[in-house]
């Protein structure tokens, strides 16, 4: 398999008819390999959820386009309707808030030399399309929903 601009333009062309606005194409040549690798065609407007891999880090490589990897660090409160916590109460009377502060955004595009990035095990990231792209994704382990 060759990855070449038509070889590119197809997996763009998938992207477009994607409602997510994205296309992958798993490279694994069978299913006993368990490592992650695929291409991901990304368009401008795709939504990727903050996310992270707990056991893994992750290599991006930009093939073509421009993109910001970007990394976030956990904010977590916790709230209760009173000042106080009253004796007795549980974990169920407590409300636990998440948010996420960016630290880091890394701009890929190959262009400017600015090739890949290696996002760390653990930390949460997303990406932000600038102009379509092609990146290479890489993580171990098997793909688990």
């Amino acid at each position: 398999m060759e990855f070449d601009k038509e070889f590119l333009g197809k997996l763009f062309e998938q992207a477009k008819e994607n409602p997510r606005l994205r296309q992958n194409l798993d490279l694994r040549t069978s299913s006993a390999d368990t490592s992650q690798r695929m291409l991901n065609a990304l368009l401008p407007g795709t939504k990727v959820p903050i996310h992270r891999h707990e056991d893994t880090t992750e290599t991006v490589v930009c093939l073509c386009g421009k993109l910001d990897e970007v990394i976030y660090e956990e904010m977590v409160s916790y709230e209760n309707d009173t000042e106080e916590f009253p004796q007795g109460m549980d974990a169920q009377d407590v409300s636990r808030k998440v948010s996420y502060r960016e630290v880091q955004r890394i701009c890929l595009n190959p262009a400017e030399a600015k090739y890949g990035c290696q996002i760390p095990q653990g930390a949460w990231h997303t990406v932000e399309v600038i102009e379509p792209s092609v990146i290479f994704e890489a993580k171990d382990g098997a793909y688990q929903q």
